[in-house]
């Protein structure tokens, strides 16, 4: 069977109409060769870069055959960073949303009290970090024995910082009868091996580099000394004036001061590392998305797994330590068939670098010329016109989804003793609405917040404002930053 459409899957209305809503019509390369696999509850070791689709591929049928009524979790998605364990969440949530799926985030830096008790309540997928996970487990505060489904991604970045003795022992804690999914961008002997230990004869996938050497990304190198760096790239950035620009450095030194001198200059420029604190990294890329501003400078943090639509341009200030960087750096830009470009600043010592990455990625990268004084005068007027005007701000991918959903904040939660069912009851008793209008009820210590969906959430609003939840009279309002 093809399947070139996402009903030739089987998939239930309720996930065939989120993925409409989200605008996901025809499923890619990864989407096709997976899905069917894992519907039939199959292990799948699947070899695909980013940008590929691979988030999709393993979220659908999560959300589409997990059981609604079962309170403890059936799905477990292991992820090396926080920023993608969060964005894969959102992923789950947007994709699952007509069903009501409800997915939990597990990482550092965030209170393990506020996790434990979201762990308490209704949920179908933990998404989470290694450690963050682990801890969890060994609290006793997540629950492993109703595991189904299990998704390492990025194996390959979990083997470079070193969390491959955390994710076994992990592995070691869950139901043996399960399926195993594990998505690499690279498929290391030390992967095989793993995948040999813990995985069920798995379908071997592997999906086209088409990051690497996409024909929507040029691609290019520019010769240049450290003491000229700087000043090429604003040269580099007043010529090609990008709506959106991600610049890589190797350390997080390099980008604080890289965003000081370009900030003296005017830029606007944000910056992303693993020292800053958490809340400022998510705030940042969330900003950074939205096209709040344009110029991103960051570590490899933000060059894998993170999916950020219409970067034009992405340049390496430093050339990456290691191959895979490159790829995953350069696979920024030139997303979903749009046109991206990708310069690397080389030195002297680094020009064998390149030659190893050429190697790597089977392409030639042309030398480029650094641009001429007489483009950059001609250029500057434009750049800084632009410069000086604010960005236009995009929508997020689940906008239309959220079109028809309102979320309410309820100013009463745990410690008031109320519980889902007391919010359905009351939600139930409005006349117009069913238990099919609403979504995913999350109860805090002091607050709650209810999806409304099909339009009704004006009314809801309403009417709970006039009626008791379980005896209390509660106030209410539309959630703050829905979208």
């Amino acid at each position: 069977m093809t399947h070139d459409s996402f009903q030739a899957f089987g998939l239930s209305d309720e996930i065939v109409r989120a993925l409409n809503e989200l605008n996901m019509t025809m499923p890619t390369d990864v989407q096709k060769q997976v899905i069917p696999l894992a519907m039939e509850n199959k292990d799948v070791l699947v070899t695909s870069q980013t940008g590929t689709g691979k988030t999709a591929s393993y979220a659908i049928p999560i959300c589409d055959t997990v059981d609604w009524e079962e309170n403890r979790p059936q799905a477990l998605i292991l992820s090396p960073t926080r920023e993608l364990a969060v964005q894969i969440q959102e992923d789950i949530t947007n994709i699952g949303r007509f069903r009501r799926i409800k997915a939990t985030a597990l990482y550092g830096q965030e209170p393990v009290n506020k996790q434990k008790l979201e762990l308490k309540q209704k949920t179908h997928v933990v998404v989470g970090t290694p450690g963050r996970v682990l801890d969890h487990i060994k609290k006793g505060t997540l629950m492993l024995n109703r595991i189904e489904h299990l998704v390492i991604d990025e194996a390959d970045q979990m083997l470079d910082m070193g969390f491959i003795d955390q994710v076994e022992a992990i592995l070691a804690s869950l139901p043996k009868e399960r399926t195993t999914s594990l998505f690499s961008a690279t498929m290391r002997n030390e992967i095989r091996a793993l995948a040999g230990r813990h995985m069920n004869a798995p379908d071997q996938i592997a999906i086209k580099q088409e990051t690497v050497a996409a024909d929507t990304i040029d691609q290019s190198v520019i010769h240049v000394t450290n003491k000229e760096k700087l000043q090429l790239l604003q040269d580099v950035t007043v010529v090609e004036n990008p709506d959106s620009c991600l610049i890589f450095c190797n350390t997080q030194e390099s980008v604080d001061l890289l965003e000081t001198s370009l900030n003296k200059e005017g830029y606007r420029a944000r910056k992303i590392h693993g020292g800053l604190p958490q809340k400022e990294r998510f705030s940042v890329m969330e900003a950074f998305k939205r096209g709040s501003f344009r110029y991103l400078i960051a570590t490899n943090v933000a060059a894998r797994g993170i999916d950020i639509d219409s970067v034009s341009l992405v340049i390496n200030y430093d050339v990456p330590f290691e191959k895979e960087s490159y790829v995953h750096r350069t696979g920024r830009t030139g997303r979903a068939g749009k046109a991206g470009k990708a310069i690397t600043f080389v030195n002297n010592r680094e020009k064998s670098a390149i030659r190893e990455l050429e190697r790597y990625t089977g392409i030639i990268i042309p030398l480029a010329k650094a641009p001429s004084p007489d483009e950059v005068k001609r250029a500057r007027n434009t750049f800084y016109e632009k410069l000086n005007t604010a960005p236009v701000r995009k929508e997020k991918k689940s906008a239309n989804l959220n079109k028809e959903i309102m979320t309410l904040y309820v100013n009463g939660g745990k410690k008031k003793k109320l519980r889902a069912p007391d919010f359905v009851g009351t939600l139930t008793s409005i006349d117009g609405i069913d238990a099919d209008d609403i979504g995913i009820i999350t109860i805090q210590e002091t607050s709650t917040t209810i999806d409304i969906f099909n339009g009704k959430g004006p009314l809801a609003l309403k009417e709970l404002k006039e009626r008791t939840v379980k005896g209390k009279r509660l106030k209410v309002r539309e959630a703050r930053n829905r979208s």
